[in-house]
């Protein structure tokens, strides 16, 4: 069996879930509209001068979201990163690279109520020009998903790319979005 990613027409409706609740961002996402109707997969690390990544948002018990620090760009963020073919839809993505940078399997989390299928976040965010890797400047469309860590797991760090982690408050998230939608959780 072959997998695909997540299609344009799923991106489509999750993002018209996710602006049902928050119509006031339409016109921020307009690089992402500009993608769907692209012949390019929006999803792959390619696709320029913008493709969808996904991160996740993880509260602990004691409230506070986790951020590790990526050693490529030195910067302290929620856990996430490019889909792959394996990740069927984009709350797939957030919990494979959860899984991945951080050790925490899907099977730890659940999805916060009411956010089941729809993301907590949609940010637009520019990405400097990577010649080793030969990368123009583009943008990210990251799709931030939201789960509670639902049993005890230790943070268990892959080494390549993660360089750290730390449990900060929501008053403290680094991205400004996400501080401001998880205040309105609170």
């Amino acid at each position: 069996m072959t997998s695909l990613p997540p299609s344009a027409e799923h991106i489509r409706a999750v993002t018209e879930a996710y602006l049902a609740r928050h119509p006031g961002e339409r016109d921020s996402l307009a690089m992402l509209f500009a993608a769907l109707a692209a012949s390019d997969d929006p999803t792959s690390r390619k696709t320029y001068p913008a493709h969808v990544t996904c991160s996740a948002i993880l509260i602990d018990g004691d409230r506070r979201m986790l951020h590790i620090v990526h050693k490529a760009s030195g910067k302290t963020l929620a856990p996430g990163g490019h889909n792959e073919p394996s990740d069927q839809h984009l709350r797939d993505a957030a919990l494979r690279e959860l899984h991945e940078e951080a050790g925490i399997p899907p099977s730890a989390v659940v999805p916060f109520s009411g956010y089941e299928g729809i993301p907590l976040d949609i940010e637009v965010h520019a990405i400097d020009t990577n010649p080793s890797k030969d990368e123009p400047a583009h943008h990210h469309v990251d799709f931030r998903w939201a789960f509670r860590l639902d049993a005890e797991h230790a943070v268990t760090l892959q080494e390549e790319e993660v360089g750290g982690y730390e449990w900060r408050p929501f008053t403290s998230a680094a991205s400004s979005t996400v501080r401001a939608k998880l205040a309105q959780l609170a």
